[in-house]
């Protein structure tokens, strides 16, 4: 009887090496494999690749979350994974491990950066030492120890303020590359030791780097300024996705943008159907597009990450860009049938929130008779701010 095998595929760059169907096809050789992503951005990758009816992507978890899923159903779970180096992607593999409630309960091991120099199985625990000679074998990887993890948190207290001031490290980090929280562009990396503090919720430094003001205002909802934990945030460094995928040619086919007139009276986007905002929260496009036929998208980067993401749902965009890209993404992909308006600098966000209020009613989705005629009334209303039309 063939064992279970669980195995958890993070991140979409092993998706879009290859290495993730080759490593699916080597594990079911020797068990039952079920594939479950861990995270957000890999969805876009595996449905490049195919691989949506392979590698569940119906769910929106962090891959501890998929590992102790897999702790209940699997004899053994896998952690696939191409980390920007070897040494960072095991640093991945024991802060994912330490998440966990109870690590010992299954056998578990990473399986790191498969067909890269310094490519390597990490047993994660214990229980592993009675699978990892057979897999080293299998793959041709040697096993490595893993490192032990450090918590890249720590808490001070500021002489100055009498306030507690939450400091977290980066690890990883190329200077010259964007730094993310929760999605949003923060700042710009000036060195590889990066760390971002934090006082009451408030990010007040990047030592290492530079802020970017703006990404902060949207990351503490302008004049709402809310706060953020920086010790359970979502934090990164460099692009969205590094990589790009392996399609054939026919598929790479994109329209071109143009600049243009008056919006297109045909295609998609037109009819009746509901219509999504998707105001800076780009990693959750899958989610917050569900049932849309069309979405407005407000911000240069949230137009280029939500953009490419829809481009593989079929759902046109009216994009709301002001020219302030911080090209988060390697390539974008734009739906025909979708419009990009390019406003004044400064403006996107404003705009955005009178469509929400104006034309949404204040909801951030909403259901439209006629969605030809919605474009054009986001065409009116951001008439006096339009710089340029780009048509897809």
């Amino acid at each position: 009887m063939k064992i279970k095998i669980g195995l958890v595929i993070h991140g979409p760059e092993v998706i879009d090496s290859g290495k993730a169907e080759l490593v699916l096809e080597k594990l079911s050789c020797i068990g039952e494999v079920e594939a479950q992503l861990g995270g957000t951005m890999g969805k876009t990758a595996v449905l490049d690749a195919g691989l949506e009816n392979v590698i569940d992507i119906s769910q929106h978890l962090k891959p501890s979350a998929c590992i102790e899923s897999f702790f209940e159903t699997s004899d053994l779970v896998c952690l696939l994974n191409r980390g920007k180096t070897p040494e960072t992607g095991m640093i991945f593999g024991a802060k994912v491990t330490s998440r966990l409630k109870d690590p010992e309960k299954k056998p578990l091991i990473q399986i790191e950066s498969p067909g890269c120099t310094g490519g390597k199985l990490i047993p994660l625990n214990k229980k592993a030492g009675n699978y990892i000679e057979k897999l080293s074998e299998v793959f041709g990887l040697p096993a490595e120890s893993p490192l032990p993890f450090q918590d890249s948190v720590f808490l001070e207290n500021c002489q100055k303020t009498g306030k507690t001031r939450i400091i977290r490290e980066l690890s990883g980090v190329f200077p010259g590359e964007n730094i993310f929280v929760n999605g949003f562009v923060i700042g710009k990396a000036l060195s590889s030791k990066i760390s971002i503090v934090s006082e009451s919720g408030f990010i007040t430094a990047i030592e290492g780097g530079e802020i970017k003001e703006h990404g902060l205002e949207k990351l503490h909802n302008y004049k709402k300024r809310d706060p953020v934990d920086l010790a359970g945030a979502w934090v990164k460094s460099g692009e969205i996705r590094r990589s790009n995928p392996l399609l054939p040619e026919a598929e790479k086919e994109n329209s071109s943008a143009r600049k243009s007139g008056p919006i297109s009276r045909t295609g998609a986007g037109t009819g009746t159907g509901k219509v999504v905002l998707i105001d800076h929260a780009a990693e959750n496009s899958y989610e917050l597009a569900s049932g849309a036929e069309l979405a407005v998208t407000v911000g240069d980067d949230t137009t280029a990450i939500a953009g490419d993401i829809l481009f593989r749902l079929g759902i046109p965009i009216i994009g709301i860009t002001d020219g302030d890209c911080d090209n988060v993404t390697c390539e974008t992909k734009i739906f025909p049938g979708s419009v990009v308006l390019r406003l004044i600098e400064g403006s996107d966000d404003i705009m955005g929130k009178r469509i929400k209020q104006e034309l949404l009613k204040g909801q951030d989705s909403a259901v439209f008779e006629n969605l030809l005629a919605f474009k054009e009334d986001v065409l009116k209303l951001a008439e006096s701010s339009i710089e340029a039309v780009f048509e897809y």
